[in-house]
């Protein structure tokens, strides 16, 4: 990833997105604006930083920069937490300057321990996943609700985001396919941020670029987020339409890899729904086992 132009386009795109009005700036000549959102001079003031100085920064030359020139951009902008961390990380890569590319990050091996852990968690779908939404190990629950994506002849290892935009069959399975492939985009870039120099996910990105003109639009964006707690809606081919919901963790003991589990409110009828995945996925095994 080119780091300096990643530092430009995210700084551009979110000073379009900031209004004089949201930045508490008088609306005086706003209607000769020749530009969406905050000039660049405006947002020099706001960050308390001079006009040339921070041509110099959204020209990409974030490495020299402080926390404290960092903190007055993000006050500027009004960056949110997950966009605050993207600025930080997209800093410190230019500071390093990996003088080789990783074709791994060492958070795609899950210890036989994590393993063990996640096969326990009978009464949850679970998977462990890295920052490329590769699904690394799941559990039995997982792979039946995720069930599509492991159909043959699925790549190994299955991926969210390769789903997502490349098999059709993901629109039937998100029925709000917007909202979710939004999400995948953003935690995309926010994972480029942290490992520019991940050749795979590079790879990755440049396979859905070439391929998928939704994903490239979204791309384009810019967006980042956080992804820790939510609800996530599925139609699945055995149980119907279902939301569960999630929570992801990530694994301070094991870096670059994170924890998705999902639930439902007993006596509802998603959790029906989901003790209905638990006896489909149990027959299945079942005809397996036969089979064998």
């Amino acid at each position: 990833m080119d780091t300096a132009r990643e530092i430009r386009e995210f700084l551009a795109t979110r000073r379009a997105k900031i209004t004089p009005e949201q930045a508490g700036l008088p609306a005086f000549g706003n209607g000769n604006r020749r530009v969406p959102g905050l000039r660049r001079e405006e947002v020099a003031m706001l960050a308390g930083v001079s006009v040339d100085y921070y041509v110099r920064l959204e020209r990409g030359q974030l490495a020299g920069a402080s926390e404290g020139v960092l903190d007055g951009l993000c006050r500027a902008l009004r960056l949110d937490d997950a966009e605050r961390s993207h600025l930080s990380d997209l800093a410190a890569a230019q500071r390093r300057r990996p003088a080789r590319r990783t074709a791994r990050r060492a958070g795609d091996t899950v210890p036989a321990g994590l393993k063990r852990v996640l096969r326990s968690m009978t009464g949850s779908p679970a998977f462990i996943r890295n920052g490329r939404l590769d699904i690394l190990a799941v559990n039995d629950l997982g792979r039946a609700l995720y069930a599509p994506l492991f159909t043959a002849p699925a790549p190994t290892p299955v991926n969210i985001a390769r789903f997502q935009f490349l098999d059709p069959t993901s629109r039937g399975f998100f029925p709000d396919w917007n909202a979710s492939v939004n999400t995948t985009v953003s935690l995309l870039r926010t994972e480029a941020g942290r490992a520019p120099g991940d050749t795979d996910l590079t790879g990755l990105i440049g396979e859905l670029v070439t391929r998928s003109e939704e994903f490239r639009v979204a791309w384009a964006r810019h967006n980042v987020r956080l992804h820790h707690t939510g609800r996530k809606a599925f139609r699945h081919p055995a149980i119907g339409e279902v939301t569960l919901d999630f929570d992801a963790m990530e694994m301070p003991a094991h870096p670059g890899l994170a924890l998705t589990t999902y639930s439902a409110e007993p006596g509802t009828p998603d959790h029906d729904a989901l003790m209905l995945l638990a006896s489909w996925a149990a027959t299945g095994q079942e005809r397996a086992d036969t089979r064998s």
